[in-house]
């Protein structure tokens, strides 16, 4: 069943999510690879996302089965997820104001957080892994950091795809926060919240009451 070829495509797409139980290793990578052609031109499109996302756990899964517990560290998965968040951020800053990008995004680092991160008390880990952990997360920070900063500079515009953009950009910061402090023990201090709440209630107005709120939001629960 060819989501493109059909009229309800979420119904085609559950589907598909539902066959990867039964493929092969080798059918989910080619999966993987044959469906970023169709998420590129259709970023709106959260099935395909979702879709995609399936085949990462399948793969994540197969990975762990054939490792050893010493041994969690995989190269091969470690390139899959970094070509993937360098791939989603070109399409945000192509396709502005889509979010299903940014929603993808999530599912991206938190993943990379429970396979590749490394927190200040995680000490069990081999030194090797741990340097290469650390740095990838100090990296990742300052990466999403940036991207933050570009997708929250409002044109001279009345486009709402760039208030949409810069909405979606600040609330993934909130949650970003909140994830890292819980995970990892990281606060990002570069962010601060009252900056947040400032540029959320500019772009959003009419959620002022729940950016009021913001301050708990960003604590850990």
């Amino acid at each position: 069943m060819e989501p493109k070829r059909s009229k309800m495509n979420y119904r085609a797409w559950y589907h598909r999510c539902w066959l990867v139980s039964y493929m092969s290793a080798e059918q989910v990578l080619q999966e993987f690879n044959k469906s970023r052609e169709w998420a590129g031109l259709h970023v709106a499109d959260n099935s395909c996302f979702h879709y995609r996302e399936r085949l990462m756990l399948r793969l994540f899964e197969e990975s762990e089965h054939s490792q050893d517990q010493d041994a969690s560290f995989d190269p091969e998965l470690h390139k899959l997820l970094k070509d993937e968040f360098n791939w989603v951020e070109k399409l945000i800053k192509r396709y502005v104001g889509r979010e299903a990008l940014w929603l993808h995004r999530r599912f991206l680092l938190t993943y990379w957080i429970r396979y590749f991160a490394c927190g200040d008390h995680d000490r069990s880990l081999p030194s090797n892994q741990r340097n290469i952990r650390t740095v990838d997360i100090d990296m990742l920070i300052d990466n999403e950091l940036e991207l933050f900063r570009s997708c929250t500079i409002l044109p001279d515009s009345d486009f709402e795809d760039y208030q949409a953009q810069a909405t979606f950009a600040a609330t993934y910061m909130v949650w970003l926060k909140k994830q890292l402090a819980g995970a990892l023990a990281i606060d990002i201090q570069k962010v601060e919240t009252s900056r947040l709440k400032s540029l959320l209630t500019n772009v959003c107005p009419e959620k002022s009451l729940l950016w009021n709120y913001l301050p708990e939001l960003c604590e850990i629960t």
